[in-house]
């Protein structure tokens, strides 16, 4: 079985077919990009704009919320999942509609990822803001002119994990675009070359695609590793 699954030679076919027009693989590769791209911008902007007010704000029911969200964070995205599918359906957001249903969804629960974030926030001394607000800013002002400037490690690595999470998802977008080709992410449609069971001809092309999907993450965390480190360990101290 090995010896089948190894090409007879070496050459590179597999990704002369992929850059040609019989296949439609950057058409999915953009897809996919488009999707992890707003992810990472949505769930970046809501992750921080949550964390700051869990952070800075006191309010009625501040701790119960943050319990709550906690807990809910416990239980698997799989339980959900037909649920979602059901709802995107109604409003059209499934096969054609299913790249702006997808980044719906990952951006409308990412609130819910506030902790590391909220925990970065809270080591950046609140004598700052105190200092700004007898100054007259607002909290927009302070948000936006002070803590995010200060915020770019966090920044980084919130912008880093939400691009990763639909960069490689194929549960919940196999459901949502299911029987639509041309809405389907690398994930998706690379796993249905290998249900061909032309093994010779697919597999390598599946193995060159596969190359291919690495090189942007494999550059984005050599390129902002050092920021990403510093997003995790500063997030997680309770100041």
């Amino acid at each position: 079985m090995v010896d089948y699954l190894l090409p007879k030679h070496f050459s590179l076919d597999s990704y002369k077919w992929l850059f040609s027009g019989e296949s439609q693989f950057f058409r999915w590769y953009g897809n996919t990009l488009i999707i992890a791209s707003f992810v990472a911008i949505g769930q970046t902007i809501m992750v921080l704009m949550v964390s700051y007010a869990l952070s800075r704000m006191r309010f009625k029911g501040r701790s119960l919320l943050m319990r709550v969200w906690l807990i809910l964070g416990m239980f698997p995205g799989f339980l959900t999942m037909i649920c979602l599918y059901f709802l995107l359906k109604n409003f059209g957001l499934t096969q054609e509609g299913a790249i702006p249903g997808l980044i719906l969804i990952s951006v409308a629960s990412s609130g819910m990822g506030y902790y590391v974030c909220k925990g970065f926030f809270d080591t950046i001394p609140k004598s700052l803001d105190e200092a700004a607000r007898i100054d007259g800013a607002s909290r927009a002002r302070i948000f936006l002119t002070m803590t995010i400037p200060l915020s770019k490690p966090i920044i980084i690595y919130t912008a880093l994990t939400a691009f990763m999470a639909p960069w490689c998802d194929y549960i919940f977008a196999s459901y949502v675009a299911f029987g639509h080709s041309k809405s389907y992410n690398v994930a998706v449609a690379m796993y249905r070359w290998l249900k061909v069971n032309d093994y010779q001809g697919y597999f390598t092309r599946f193995c060159a695609g596969g190359i291919l999907v690495a090189v942007p993450v494999t550059i984005l965390f050599m390129c902002l590793q050092k920021y990403y480190v510093e997003g995790v360990t500063g997030g997680a101290v309770k100041g």
